[in-house]
């Protein structure tokens, strides 16, 4: 499908999969000594694919380790907490991107059959 079709949502509809991936990754370690809670800067992420970079390059570029408020003694930097209400604003960021594209891509259908 054409990026201009699209514009920026396709490749902000990629991004927000991969976060989503990652975000789920922490919870799925978060008792796992020494772990290291990782993120996405999306909007970092965004203007590098924007700016032509590929979606691994923005990726890794805007990857970044989380801080932890309360560290945990066997090093472990997930949050639970943090991570499930980024994994949520994340998920819900996706929803509205995914019904933006099948709503423009219906809108174009009906062009198309002249509706």
């Amino acid at each position: 499908m054409s990026s201009t079709l699209l514009g920026i949502h396709g490749m902000a509809l990629e991004l927000r999969s991969q976060r989503l991936g990652l975000l789920a990754s922490n919870l799925a370690n978060a008792g796992t000594p020494g772990y290291k809670a990782k993120d996405i800067d999306f909007a970092a992420a965004l203007r590098a694919r924007s700016s032509g970079a590929s979606e691994d390059k923005a990726i890794a570029d805007a990857t970044r380790y989380r801080v932890p408020v309360m560290p945990s003694l066997d090093g472990n930097t997930v949050e639970m907490a943090t991570e499930q209400t980024a994994f949520a604003q994340n998920a819900i960021g996706y929803s509205a991107t995914l019904a933006f594209i099948t709503g423009r891509i219906e809108t174009v259908t009906r062009a198309i059959k002249g509706e």
